[in-house]
């Protein structure tokens, strides 16, 4: 457990706001909606004044929903700072789903999109008392007595009785809470289907930033676009509690984070670190380099020594200003990366690094600094702060990862069954994934538990690793491998856009799939052949974090 008041969760934003006072702090991108850091603690202190005038008291549960942007972190910063424990809740839940997590988790309090709370109504929410917009803090719903003020407008009032000069830098006083308190409840929204309550200590989350501090990650003035969803623990770490930590400026994208939305913010905004999804990477690859390095002369000149290194060289530099030109490096993380897009960028020295986590773990495990890592690998488990281990390993070396220390949950929410499911007797975490820890302690990921395959013999299959080589493969977008009757076969949802470039029938397409079979089974064992590829006419369903939802296509390959 972190002990020292350096370490401290809640002190490290009581520093952080008082030291960068005048510096901005937050910008919903596209808009003139900026806020510095003293503007952020005020809004702060203002729903700390809304949230006694309600009732709400220590670890009570206030649940946000909705897109990225300046109020959703306003809510979070005032939930722990006031000793509540936030629920984040993926805007992408539907309002069954959402109105389940609300309840279980006792949520008094609901910030939410008025959008999405259309579908909702507070007389099927437990204990919530007051609904309140995302939008611009308005009340949309409350059964506290009507006669009582309870509008942003009264905070504003008492603010300025309170201060009738402002705010100044040493009014941001926060009521002490322990690092073994708890900060956050996460509901996983995992690909087995069934959504976990992840009960994240305060300690979990000063972890992360004493990391990010001493690998100089996130310091005053740096610059984030954020993306990814911030009710996910990947995206709220680092470009949300990491970045407000060090004084820095975090710029949220509050809408559809599509190719196009995403280069004109990283022109505009010059972010010096950036957090992505594989997706991202791979569809460039993809759509962009991959034909471009297919095509004579740029083919032939690759296989020239010394000439290759100048082509290469120009595509490095197009890929780091697309990106904004400032970054020191992107890190990869919720999903494998697929492996030809991750041997290209490391041939041309591209500035990336991929890490390994789960909601679990806050989320980070393992990790290493650009350019020290090991392709392949996802780096080395955090010194000083995490530990892992391989357990039952095959004759391989592959074995399910353990681990521990200080970002590890306390357990699941009124879940005692799961939580003694997840822990070991002697307190390490079972993390459902396999891999192996090879003699220089990089940590390499070989696929979930859950979803590894058993050959005829009894062989080990990794679904992932033939889906990244299938991936690869022309008019192929996506891919799912499943088993039926110890026969392989791989869902495919084709890549549209190729499909209709080269003007391809229905017919085209099936033999191009079938000669993807034959090239496939070339560099696959024996054990791991495919023995049909089916078409699935849509993208697969995702979790936010961009994995694939296996559970919804288990049957398919009976069909």
């Amino acid at each position: 457990m972190l002990t020292s008041p350096e370490d401290n969760f809640v002190q490290i934003f009581e520093r952080s706001f008082r030291a960068h006072w005048e510096l901005e702090a937050i910008t919903d991108w596209g808009t003139t909606n900026t806020l510095t850091y003293g503007q952020l603690a005020t809004h702060i202190w203002k729903l700390h004044r809304l949230f006694h005038h309600c009732g709400i008291k220590r670890d009570d549960r206030i649940a946000v929903m909705g897109r990225n942007n300046c109020n959703w972190v306003t809510v979070y910063l005032a939930t722990v700072t006031y000793g509540a424990v936030i629920v984040p809740i993926l805007q992408d839940f539907k309002a069954e789903d959402a109105l389940h997590i609300i309840n279980h988790s006792g949520s008094k309090m609901l910030f939410i999109t008025d959008l999405i709370y259309e579908g909702m109504s507070l007389e099927l929410m437990n204990e919530v008392r007051v609904v309140y917009s995302l939008a611009d803090f308005k009340v949309l719903a409350t059964d506290i007595n009507e006669k009582k003020d309870i509008s942003w407008a009264w905070a504003e009032k008492e603010l300025n009785k309170r201060f009738p000069e402002g705010m100044k830098p040493d009014d941001v006083v926060y009521k002490e809470r322990k690092n073994s308190e708890v900060a956050s409840i996460n509901y996983t929204s995992g690909t087995t289907g069934f959504s976990k309550g992840v009960v994240t200590p305060c300690n979990a989350l000063a972890g992360h930033i004493k990391f990010f501090f001493t690998t100089g990650l996130v310091y005053p003035c740096c610059r984030h676009v954020a993306f990814l969803p911030l009710a996910h623990a990947y995206g709220c770490a680092v470009d949300f509690l990491g970045c407000l930590a060090a004084g820095g400026h975090t710029y949220f994208i509050g809408r559809t984070p599509a190719p196009k939305v995403l280069l004109q913010a990283f022109a505009e905004v010059k972010p010096t670190l950036i957090l992505s999804v594989p997706l991202i990477l791979e569809k460039i690859y993809k759509q962009q380099i991959a034909p471009q390095i297919a095509k004579p002369p740029v083919s032939w000149v690759l296989k020239v020594p010394f000439l290759d290194e100048v082509v290469l060289d120009k595509i490095r530099q197009q890929l780091v200003d697309a990106f904004g030109g400032e970054f020191a490096q992107i890190i990869i993380g919720g999903a494998p990366l697929n492996k030809e897009v991750e041997d290209f960028l490391q041939r041309i020295h591209f500035p990336m690094t991929v890490g390994y986590g789960m909601t679990e773990c806050a989320p980070l495990i393992s990790w290493s600094q650009w350019p020290n890592g090991k392709a392949g690998s996802c780096g080395k488990v955090l010194e000083g702060l995490m530990e892992a281990k391989i357990v039952h390993p095959n004759e391989q070396g592959v074995g399910e990862i353990l681990v521990r220390g200080e970002h590890v949950m306390k357990g699941y929410y009124k879940n005692d069954a799961a939580t003694r499911e997840a822990f070991t007797k002697d307190g390490w975490l079972r993390t459902g994934d396999l891999g192996i820890i090879d003699e220089e302690g990089y940590l390499f990921i070989k696929g979930r538990n859950r979803t590894m395959l058993l050959g005829p013999s009894g062989q080990n299959i990794y679904p992932e690793e033939i889906e990244s080589k299938l991936n690869n493969l022309p008019y192929v977008s996506e891919s799912i491998v499943l088993q039926h009757e110890n026969h392989l076969v791989a869902l495919v949802y084709p890549d549209y856009h190729a499909v209709d470039q080269n003007n391809l029938s229905q017919d085209d397409l099936l033999q191009a799939m079938e000669e993807n079979r034959k090239a496939l089974n070339k560099i696959l064992a024996s054990y791991e052949q495919v023995t049909k590829i089916k078409l699935y006419p849509h993208e697969f369903e995702k979790t936010p974090k961009r994995s694939t939802k296996r559970f919804l296509y288990t049957q398919m390959a009976a069909d």
